[in-house]
């Protein structure tokens, strides 16, 4: 299962205010397209051994990335609608057109957009894991922005 795995190592900046200000997460890609990801509420230089296993895969949903299948992980939990989460106020609203960072050059690395959801969360993130706006841009992509930040995403014109 090992052969030909790649795993990533990054620091982010957690948007979610009931989290780590910084978490490490971690990416496994397998040879077969399969791929997961997790997180560790801390700064990479903190991690231990302890931490690493505390959150990761068991040996199922590690067997079904390998075989390039989708294994949730961690196991969502079904939050109660009536549930009141306090997540920051975000700037867009759905519906409104935006900018986004989608290359490195500050001046050429923007497409425009539209906002189609708040508070975005994929099954494969870290727990109380979330990406601020899902954007389908103008060229028919569908992306998220990790941050409500003008570096990542902006208004523009309509």
């Amino acid at each position: 299962i090992r052969q030909g795995v790649t795993i990533t190592v990054q620091e982010v900046q957690c948007g979610d205010p009931d989290c780590a200000p910084i978490d490490t997460a971690v990416a496994i890609m397998f040879p077969s397209g399969g791929r997961g990801m997790l997180g560790i509420p801390m700064e990479s230089k903190e991690v231990t051994k302890e931490a690493l296993l505390e959150v990761f895969p068991t040996e199922d949903v590690l067997h079904a990335w390998a075989r390039g299948e989708e294994a949730e992980w961690p196991p969502m939990e079904d939050f109660d609608d009536d549930q009141d989460f306090e997540r920051p106020r975000l700037r867009f609203e759905v519906g409104q057109r935006v900018a986004c960072r989608v290359g490195p050059d500050p001046v050429t690395g923007w497409a425009p957009g539209r906002v189609i959801m708040l508070w975005y969360r994929e099954p494969s993130w870290p727990a109380n894991s979330w990406a601020p706006y899902k954007i389908e841009l103008d060229d028919g992509r569908n992306i998220f922005a990790p941050g409500d930040v003008d570096q990542i995403i902006r208004a523009v014109d309509n």
